[in-house]
């Protein structure tokens, strides 16, 4: 806990600082995100074999108003208890869906957004050997998943090209016989890629 409130404190100290500040979020514009964190609960010793993990990756394009399209592929890997050992099930989604930014400063530092995917992938169990280490038979099958995530996600510039991301999302997805519902938190790096328009260029020329 005090690991997450110095970060955060960080994360605002940036935020509100002054100075200038270069185009952002314009229409057209795109940033390479990076990000990973827990899924169905805060890691610990007592609960190491009930929780998990994710990685993501995503390209982010803005459009107007600062909203954006996020097209990307993830993995999750969540585990179950299983006598004195667990099974880990792992998926892999690819995703695609539009953020609407809902509050933000005036100088685009800190931006909130709510967003809404459509994911499809791939599930397996215990990386598909169904003889267990006691004798007994995984009867989860691989399969083929689909549905959707709901995430809200923070944004804070750390610096011009660089983006804090701080993102909270539940997943919802079909085919699979784990939970159809799975609740990840986590952290991510966004780099921006510097795009200027023709009209917009020639503002700042003359």
């Amino acid at each position: 806990m005090k690991r997450l409130i110095f970060i955060l404190t960080v994360v605002f100290c940036f935020a509100f600082s002054g100075g200038a500040y270069a185009q952002r979020c314009l229409p057209g514009m795109q940033g390479i995100q990076v990000t990973g964190g827990m899924v169905d609960g805060i890691y610990s010793s007592s609960n190491k074999n009930e929780t998990g993990y994710y990685f993501g990756m995503a390209m982010a394009t803005y459009t107007k108003n600062a909203n954006k399209w996020v097209f990307g592929a993830e993995f999750l890997n969540r585990y179950y208890p299983y006598k004195n050992d667990r099974i880990p099930v792992s998926q892999f989604t690819a995703e695609g869906g539009y953020y609407l930014k809902f509050l933000s400063d005036h100088n685009k530092v800190v931006l909130f957004s709510l967003g809404g995917s459509v994911l499809a992938g791939y599930e397996t169990s215990n990386w598909g050997e169904k003889k267990l280490f006691d004798g007994s038979t995984l009867r989860n099958k691989d399969r083929f998943l689909y549905g959707g995530a709901i995430t809200l996600e923070m944004e804070t510039y750390l610096a011009d090209r660089v983006v804090l991301l701080l993102t909270a999302r539940e997943r919802i997805l079909f085919g699979t016989t784990t939970g159809h519902f799975h609740t990840q938190f986590g952290l991510g790096l966004k780099l921006s890629l510097i795009h200027i328009s023709e009209p917009t260029r020639h503002s700042l020329i003359s």
